[in-house]
């Protein structure tokens, strides 16, 4: 059995992505981080001994951090926080991003500055390790002080409050106890405040997003690659010659995993051709995608730098271990994920318009290859054919240039304005999931035409090759999708693509 040790400093995206997909993968604190947990705790108890004055340990929160706290009040202050906080509405998180939460958040309280005992970080991870997953409405975050109202619904399991999923069921946590052995904790001071207070759900969020946008940019190589050759394209706007020109890194790579997709491909246009260039859609392939692959290195850029900070605050430091020090601070302000996300929402609605637009010239009677029918269809009149996966693509890049709307472009004050500007960062994290999963629908629409347009193709020269990958790319398409004779019930057929692509089969074949 695979153990994942949390240090607070070596999380990276590979491993949330595996925590987050695979229950089996159990976590544990390094032994190198135990000292700093037990020391910061030791210091927030140090606070409460002296009856000092500090935000979230004697004082209360948001516009109330004037108002002191009796010390026999402190405890109770940090679940009025969960109690309080746990507003959040609407569909619950799927498990996989529930999970990356509570590792992400266990991560940051491993590195030893929010004063959280380590028996409470423990509880986190036995939840984690047992596949427990508190139910977390996705909305409710303004992204400032971190995402407050998710972190609340996903800390309640740990007082024994709130609902659970576990062994397939929905249980109140009381049940989920009950079967597992497990405790409730009383929480100490400071607890519930470093609990709540940071960026985990957008971090969560945008850890799997990233991971799954650069799936996309692969498949969608893939699926151009397979559309140049339906539409009898050329080769030409992809000789590394031209992009050395203008070196751009992703720009250069792109062209060259086109070149390698369609290696030894018989199914374009000869360099001979009179025909010298393509439209903009396949012709500028490297420049488009390349420009979306920079923005997605951008953006795992930040979260990489995010899944080993410490976000919550105030925060602890224990230079000298007579005399610690706690500073109020603002690194539980989630704009660095706001900005990255809504430009990575941006980046992915491109790619969805080109991809679009390569269906609509797929699907278009003026086919430049002349091999196949309007729509793709044998027979038109009497069939439609795929005349309308094209209308839900463009659907859904509509729907993307909504989605992509940036949401860290607006703030709404809080708290009685102390908390006056936030970054709706979850809110951001979010769009750029339904442009994800948009996008990936517009892709494997274009693989499924492609596809069609390519056996018309080869019926009517049936000895031309494919590329070296893109040949791989219509095999795997044709597991799941046949040739389509005549109008039958697509649907069924474009989830199973849907789905195989989601899996990355086919950025496989891209050298992913």
């Amino acid at each position: 059995m695979e153990t994942l040790f949390l240090d607070g400093n070596s999380l990276t995206i590979d491993d949330v992505v595996r925590v987050a997909s695979d229950p089996s993968i159990q976590v544990a604190i390094n032994p190198t981080a135990i000292p700093a947990i037990e020391k910061s705790a030791a210091a927030v108890a140090c606070f409460i001994a002296t009856g000092q004055t500090a935000y979230g340990i004697t004082t209360g929160f948001g516009a109330f951090k004037d108002r002191l706290i009796s010390l026999t009040d402190v405890e109770k202050l940090q679940e009025n926080i969960l109690l309080s906080h746990a507003v959040g509405v609407g569909p619950g998180l799927e498990p996989a991003e529930v999970r990356a939460m509570m590792l992400i958040r266990a991560n940051t309280l491993a590195k030893g500055h929010s004063g959280v005992r380590l028996s409470t970080l423990e509880l986190l991870l036995a939840l984690l390790n047992l596949n427990v997953l508190p139910v977390v409405p996705c909305k409710g975050s303004l992204g400032a002080s971190g995402d407050l109202a998710p972190l609340a619904h996903m800390a309640l399991p740990l007082i024994g409050k709130g609902m659970v999923d576990f062994q397939g069921k929905r249980l109140s946590t009381e049940e989920m106890f009950t079967l597992t052995g497990l405790r409730p904790i009383k929480l100490t001071a400071k607890e519930g405040l470093a609990l709540t207070n940071g960026t985990s759900l957008m971090t969560a969020l945008g850890t799997l997003a990233v991971r799954e946008a650069e799936n996309l940019y692969h498949t969608a190589n893939v699926a151009a690659a397979l559309t140049l050759e339906a539409q009898n394209g050329t080769q030409r706007a992809f000789d590394e010659r031209i992009h050395l020109l203008r070196p751009q890194p992703w720009q250069l790579e792109t062209a060259a995993e086109m070149r390698a997709l369609l290696k030894c491909s018989q199914m374009t246009r000869p360099d001979t051709s009179t025909n010298v260039q393509d439209a903009y859609t396949l012709r500028c392939i490297p420049q488009v995608h390349g420009a979306v692959r920079n923005t997605i290195d951008y953006a795992q850029n930040v979260i990489n730098v995010e899944l080993n900070s410490v976000t919550d605050n105030p925060l602890l430091f224990i230079e000298d271990p007579a005399n610690p020090a706690v500073l109020s601070g603002g690194n539980f302000h989630g704009e660095p994920l706001a900005l990255a996300l809504d430009f990575l929402s941006m980046a992915l609605t491109v790619l969805g318009n080109i991809s679009e637009r390569r269906v609509a010239k797929l699907v278009d009677s003026a086919n430049p290859s002349g091999t196949y029918p309007p729509f793709l269809a044998k027979n038109g009149g009497l069939n439609s054919g795929f005349m309308l996966l094209q209308y839900t693509a463009a659907a859904l890049a509509s729907d993307n240039k909504t989605l992509a709307h940036p949401a860290s472009l607006d703030s709404i004050p809080s708290s009685g304005n102390v908390e006056d500007h936030v970054s709706m960062g979850a809110n951001a994290a979010l769009h750029c999931r339904g442009v994800l999963e948009n996008v990936n629908t517009i892709v494997s629409i274009e693989l499924m035409c492609a596809a069609q347009a390519m056996d018309f193709r080869l019926e009517a020269d049936p000895l031309l090759k494919m590329g070296a990958g893109t040949s791989q790319a219509y095999a795997l398409v044709r597991k799941v999708v046949p040739f389509f004779e005549h109008d039958d019930f697509y649907q069924p057929k474009l989830l199973e693509l849907i789905e195989l692509s989601r899996k990355g089969v086919f950025a496989e074949l891209a050298g992913l």
